[in-house]
């Protein structure tokens, strides 16, 4: 079994599809006795619903997430050379970016048949904004195959402190070009400030965005243990009414058992009695008998006693 081509198939799906199509996988690749793609294939998350808009987004418009990479990667250069005007073109193209591909994911789900809420749609600008920062999540993003929000810092890594050191000790003949490069980084330096408050507004955006999704989580999870309790409830109420009902067809099973005892040795008893009253007929038959057969012996012998007598 192919596991990359199931996975995405099964990421292209709606969450509320998706674990039961990851399950019939596993169990397909179970019958075909393909132990390490059934593990692979379970191993698979169901991604929240503010993942699979952000996927959506990225395999229905490729053309305009590769143009979304793009800025990003303007965005990291920029970052790491501190400059400044870079800085600030690609930052506006970056929040006017945002803004629009936020709307065109919640389109594309509306579409699909799952619309997101303001919560889901503040997950997905998280996602969206990571994407540009971080190149581990720019990849999966763009194949549609990113698997949860971000948890990582949602700004732009800073430069490294030895960057400036070593730029602050560069022999007198390349002097010229650190002035320029401090005066690039005081330029920047306003850019900076604003991206890191940028940075910081979008990260309380984050913690509400998960504390939201953790509270509705709680909520599910309430309802789903409500709704277990009482299916709990109603099993042992059946339970309980179906053993009284076996109950009462075993008491009923003994009380027939008896009476078909006591008509058993009812008719033992009748049959011994008719036993014996046909052996007393039978004995009464046989004397009868002998009395017949006793009584033709003496009419003959008179007969015989009057034929001699009748002759002399």
């Amino acid at each position: 079994m192919d596991v990359e081509q199931v996975t995405d198939e099964l990421y292209a799906l709606r969450p509320s599809e998706f674990t039961a199509a990851r399950d019939a996988y596993v169990a397909e690749a179970r019958r075909a006795k393909d132990r390490a793609a059934a593990r692979a294939i379970a191993a698979l998350r169901r991604p929240p619903l503010a993942v699979w808009a952000a996927n959506l987004l990225a395999r229905e418009r490729p053309e305009e997430a590769e143009r979304f990479l793009a800025v990003g990667e303007a965005l990291r250069e920029a970052h790491r050379t501190l400059d400044g005007e870079r800085l600030r073109e690609a930052g506006r193209q970056r929040h006017r970016l945002v803004a629009a591909l936020v709307r065109t994911a919640a389109a594309l789900a509306e579409e699909a048949g799952q619309p997101v809420s303001d919560p889901v749609l503040r997950e997905v600008e998280q996602i969206l904004h990571a994407v540009l920062a971080h190149p581990e999540v720019a990849g999966p993003w763009a194949k549609g195959m990113l698997t949860a929000v971000p948890e990582t810092a949602v700004g732009f890594p800073g430069v490294p402190p030895e960057t400036l050191a070593a730029r602050a000790s560069a022999a007198p003949k390349d002097r010229a070009p650190a002035r320029d490069e401090e005066r690039k980084a005081e330029k920047a330096e306003p850019a900076e400030r604003a991206e890191r408050a940028r940075a910081a507004a979008e990260e309380a955006r984050t913690g509400l965005a998960r504390r939201e999704r953790e509270r509705d989580a709680a909520r599910e999870a309430a309802t789903a243990a409500a709704a277990a309790a009482e299916e709990a409830a109603e099993r042992l109420r059946r339970a309980e009414r179906e053993g009284e009902e076996a109950a009462e067809r075993l008491r009923r099973a003994e009380r027939e058992r008896e009476e078909a005892a006591e008509a058993a040795a009812g008719a033992e008893r009748a049959a011994g009695e008719t036993g014996a009253a046909l052996r007393a007929a039978e004995q009464a038959l046989d004397e009868a008998r002998d009395a017949v057969a006793h009584t033709d012996e003496e009419v003959r012998r008179h007969g015989r006693a009057e034929r001699g007598r009748s002759s002399s």
